[in-house]
């Protein structure tokens, strides 16, 4: 299913210091560039549905094979990445071996922060997620976004007080598509 969408910032939301939504889809655009296999997943999922509720970071449901993990690491090699919850922030140095094994990515990079999944909580694995997504044309090129419907499963099953707004939104999001 292909579905149109101009990207366009919510009314309600407030801009982040540097350009941070700016650069957000900077590194989206990256990886698709670099022929990265993902979804879109999360906040900034439910703000390319339109939700307005601000995001600083991208989070991805992806295929933890070392080939898409090699890829992703060559999109983003000269945007310094580093694994962010790791007390020494140590840089993302991948090797086929050192995919293996490998669950979730928490990296920061020099455009924002990018959560790299292997599973989404409330959908499933990598492959579920992607039967799940919808494609999105964007200025700079094709994206798989988690649908609305697997979006807001995601949403309940994480049930944070941001989840619960997000949530209402995209309920009303989807009433508004809806025929009738």
């Amino acid at each position: 299913m292909r579905t149109k969408m101009l990207w366009t910032l919510p009314r309600r939301w407030k801009p982040q210091a540097n350009g941070g939504m700016s650069k957000l889809k900077t590194l989206v655009g990256r990886l698709i560039e670099h022929d990265v296999e993902f979804v879109v997943v999360g906040a900034f999922a439910s703000t390319m549905h339109g939700v307005t509720l601000g995001t600083r970071d991208v989070d991805i449901c992806c295929p933890f094979t070392p080939g898409n993990l090699l890829k992703l690491q060559a999109a983003l090699t000269d945007l310094h990445p580093v694994h962010r919850l790791t007390p020494k922030r140590l840089p993302l140095e991948l090797t086929r071996e050192r995919c293996r094994g490998l669950k979730n990515l928490y990296l920061e990079t020099d455009l924002g922060v990018l959560d790299c999944l292997s599973e989404v909580l409330g959908v499933g694995n990598a492959a579920t997620v992607k039967k799940q997504s919808v494609v999105i044309d964007l200025s700079f090129g094709k994206c798989r976004v988690l649908g609305l419907d697997a979006l807001i499963k995601a949403k309940r099953a994480m049930n944070r007080p941001r989840d619960r707004e997000a949530i209402a939104q995209l309920q009303a999001i989807r009433a508004r598509k809806q025929p009738g």
